[in-house]
């Protein structure tokens, strides 16, 4: 059913590869996805996929702080070298702090330089750097919020179940991917569109409605960010989160001599609905095909 849709859909998925290096040298890599929307360069992602990077800006705040005070320490003249150290051990530094950050968007030239987000509806968008349109290139075509239709057969895309792994390299002050890397593979999961979602929040102060569209399957890691689209590859939603609903069913099984009871439970997708895609993209300028 969704063999021309997912053809479609690899040519405007991208994977955005977040690598991390914390305070005590530990180098960690996490997975998402962008879509590329138009030939100015403009990319459609969820706003979770910037949490590192923020709190990377954070953790700068308190590195810094941390070396000023053992500079200031090292410089004390009123204590010998014996007196330094025991003073330094006592300024103990937070072993996970982000030293590095790096976002890799599909390929080595693309940088996007800012983003635009809106936290509560998982939202985000931002521009490629000198972006330079491909002849022939078929961006996504949104479908209108007025015409979806619960009950539609829809597809996730992403890239689960793939592990990626990168050292730094100091010298170049930058990640480096392991050998075998790349290219990422796709990995496309059905499911059948269920219901609207709509989040109350009294923190809201904008315009728009936090509003989710849900399917049947669940998303999985590595397809945050990625289209959910229909047997045409018309994009219905982006992914953003799992919701996991218990079925009060707890069959009793035996583990280790010990019946213990399983809670069962149904997951499903919850992605940006839409309606606060379109309103998003309309309130930045950003254009965007859309079709009934």
């Amino acid at each position: 059913m969704f063999t021309n849709a997912y053809n479609k859909a690899t040519k405007f998925t991208k994977p955005v590869i977040i690598s991390t290096r914390t305070f005590d040298g530990e180098v960690q890599c996490g997975c998402g996805v962008f879509v590329l929307l138009n030939n100015e360069g403009w990319v459609l992602t969820v706003a979770h996929i910037l949490n590192s990077f923020l709190a990377s800006q954070q953790n700068k705040t308190e590195i810094d702080k941390y070396n000023q005070t053992v500079e200031s320490i090292k410089n004390d003249q009123s204590l010998n070298e014996k007196q330094k150290r025991k003073k330094i051990n006592h300024v103990i530094p937070n072993k996970k702090w982000i030293t590095n950050h790096s976002f890799w968007w599909g390929a080595n030239e693309i940088k996007i330089d800012q983003f635009k987000f809106f936290y509560e509806g998982d939202i985000a968008i931002g521009q490629i750097r000198d972006f330079k349109p491909a002849d022939g290139f078929e961006y996504p075509k949104f479908k209108n919020p007025k015409n979806i239709k619960i009950g539609t057969s829809l597809c996730k895309l992403g890239y689960p179940f793939y592990g990626i792994k990168a050292t730094f390299d100091e010298s170049k002050n930058s990640f480096v991917l392991a050998d075998g890397t790349l290219p990422l593979p796709f990995f496309p999961l059905e499911g059948m569109y269920t219901r609207n979602i709509h989040i109350k929040s009294a923190t809201n102060k904008t315009n728009f409605e936090i509003k989710f569209l849900e399917t049947s399957s669940p998303g999985l890691k590595g397809q945050s960010g990625g289209p959910t689209f229909d047997k045409d590859g018309v994009v219905y939603a982006i992914q953003s989160r799992t919701q996991h609903f218990p079925l009060d069913f707890n069959p009793s099984i035996e583990r280790n001599g010990k019946k213990i009871e399983e809670n069962q439970f149904l997951n499903v997708g919850w992605g940006v609905h839409p309606e606060l895609i379109a309103g998003f993209l309309n309130e930045y300028k950003v254009k965007f095909d859309v079709v009934d």
